[in-house]
């Protein structure tokens, strides 16, 4: 809304007003009502059991299975990010086999479920009780070894989150050193870096750029996705742990509540993280 102009030291200018938007304020008192009408909906509501969440918030067993839930998903995520490396530099290569093998890979790992992995490599031990390495064609044996020696629930869910991880993280890290020019790695050559070099020291920061935001939405993807390895079974995580309390309790909501907390409190963590790397490999660049 502008007003009348008027003249001050000889010199003529406008005193204007901000536009009232009536609706935007409308839509924010509703939306606060609506907010506080939810949780005090929530707080009074005696079926959500708020003193079970008290009490079983910090319990020891939940705080246990917090830790291997942290542990999966960093040890799965490692796996994952390693593999992509290599899967990605494999599908860019000149070598057909390299890169057939790297698309059959990936089109297989994203092509299935990963609660259907998760099952297989829970199974795996029964399909291959002994590891054996040797000649193929019933030639001669180099190594057998029982697989329950050195196979688990915990390598399960590992390798069952890490490869199908690895599958998501390659096409990433590919769009991410595909987003740098040619010339970057041609300046390079022309400087006479090696190539390993070249891409650890120029293409590699600069496409980390690219690489951060959706890797860190894989992360906390991953993180939620761990609540899945009770197909292995894992009954460490903490998605097993607070069903088990629930199913002796026969009060599912509370422990349900427990879990929801966690996983929101590390996602909040992991958002925080990601933003400060994201603001560290983004500096520089024009907006």
């Amino acid at each position: 809304m502008l007003r009348k102009p008027t003249q001050r030291d000889g010199v003529d200018f406008i005193r204007s007003r901000p536009v009232r938007h009536l609706g935007r304020i409308i839509a924010a008192v509703v939306l606060i009502y609506l907010a506080v009408c939810l949780i005090d909906g929530m707080r009074t509501n005696s079926n959500y059991h708020w003193d079970v969440v008290g009490q079983y918030l910090f319990d020891v067993r939940i705080m246990r299975s917090l830790v291997w839930t942290l542990v999966l998903t960093v040890i799965s995520m490692a796996l994952g990010i390693v593999l992509a490396v290599i899967l990605s530099l494999m599908r860019e290569s000149r070598n057909p086999v390299n890169s057939s093998v790297a698309n059959i890979w990936i089109w297989f790992f994203r092509g299935t479920p990963v609660y259907t992995q998760l099952l297989f490599w829970g199974l795996f031990a029964v399909l291959y009780p002994k590891f054996t390495l040797g000649l193929p064609f019933g030639g001669a044996t180099f190594l057998s070894v029982d697989t329950q020696q050195f196979y688990n629930a915990a390598v399960a869910a590992i390798l069952g989150l890490g490869l199908n991880e690895s599958a998501y993280l390659a096409e990433i890290f590919r769009a991410g050193f595909q987003s740098i020019p040619k010339g970057q790695m041609e300046a390079a050559d022309a400087l006479g870096l090696p190539r390993r070099q070249a891409m650890w020291r120029i293409i590699l920061p600069q496409a980390m750029r690219v690489i951060i935001p959706p890797t860190g939405n894989e992360a906390i993807g991953m993180l939620k996705t761990t609540s899945l390895v009770l197909a292995v079974p894992f009954t460490l995580e903490i998605t097993y742990v607070t069903n088990a309390i629930a199913n002796r309790l026969y009060l599912p909501i509370p422990l349900l509540l427990v879990a929801a907390i966690w996983y929101l409190l590390i996602t909040s963590i992991l958002m925080v993280g990601q933003y400060f790397l994201e603001k560290k490999f983004g500096k520089g660049v024009a907006v």
